[in-house]
């Protein structure tokens, strides 16, 4: 690890606490109509989690140099890199390591699905954006996404493609591995003990309730993760600035889902 990766993964997990609290404002538009949802309207839902004080937001590259100036200095900026849908309609790299750094970021972020006819490709995304990352010392967050063929196609949390997923990460090189909960408790457990690099909750699929969502992080937590990044149940359920203070009371002062969601709302 070079010192300005070092450096920059600091920064990430500067809180006290050693957990990292991140918002993911990175849905681009492959995930249906962008007229409808807690992103209709970007620069407001990027300002109003940003009222919540996460330690740091993944943004795309084009949205980040229009809304991140405003915010500069105020949490740490992570790069969007990967855009893709399941059924694999999108499947693009948009950023590099070097535009990260020229944009001032700590962090570049790659999401990407595996498993399927298409997964080498997205393997190789990761791998090249990790080799290309070490020349400028920038931490890698691989957000890992596990599908299924089953039915359809659609993204799964099961303990078994969840571990997989974090093992993709791991010999893959990255920095830090955002992937799901699985709802079980002893594999996330063991997925997070043997895994050499932080593992992070990924805060999706959009639960019901906003509670719903502080219970499954805070379960993580307690098995081993690092904190988490969350998305849709950040600004998924209606006020994602009172939903960033609950979770960060979860992921940053330990707290019950109940008392965390209570506080929030005082």
């Amino acid at each position: 690890m070079t010192l300005g990766t070092a450096v920059r993964l600091a920064r990430l997990f500067s809180h006290p606490s050693g957990n990292l609290f991140g918002g993911a404002v990175d849905h681009f538009v492959g995930y249906g109509d962008v007229r409808y949802g807690g992103l209709a309207d970007l620069p407001g839902a990027l300002e109003r989690v940003m009222q919540g004080k996460p330690d740091y937001v993944s943004i795309q590259p084009g949205a980040a140099r229009t809304l991140w100036p405003r915010y500069a200095g105020k949490a740490s900026l992570v790069i969007q890199a990967g855009c893709f849908t399941p059924d694999d309609r999108i499947s693009e790299l948009i950023a590099t390591p070097e535009d990260a750094v020229r944009m001032g970021a700590d962090a570049l972020a790659v999401a990407i699905p595996v498993r399927g006819a298409t997964e080498g490709r997205y393997i190789r995304w990761l791998t090249d954006s990790v080799n290309a990352a070490a020349r400028f010392g920038m931490p890698v967050v691989a957000h890992i996404y596990p599908r299924d063929y089953s039915d359809g196609c659609k993204i799964v949390f099961t303990p078994e493609e969840i571990a997989y997923a974090a093992r993709i990460g791991i010999e893959t090189g990255v920095d830090v591995i955002k992937i799901g909960y699985t709802g079980d408790f002893e594999s996330y457990k063991e997925t997070v003990r043997t895994s050499p690099v932080p593992v992070v909750i990924a805060g999706g699929p959009k639960t019901e309730t906003l509670l719903g969502a502080l219970e499954q992080t805070a379960e993580a937590i307690q098995a081993g993760a690092r904190g988490a990044v969350v998305g849709r149940n950040l600004w998924g359920h209606g006020d994602p600035t009172m939903s960033a203070r609950a979770f960060r009371g979860v992921i940053h002062d330990g707290l019950a889902a109940e008392e965390a969601l209570k506080r929030a709302s005082d």
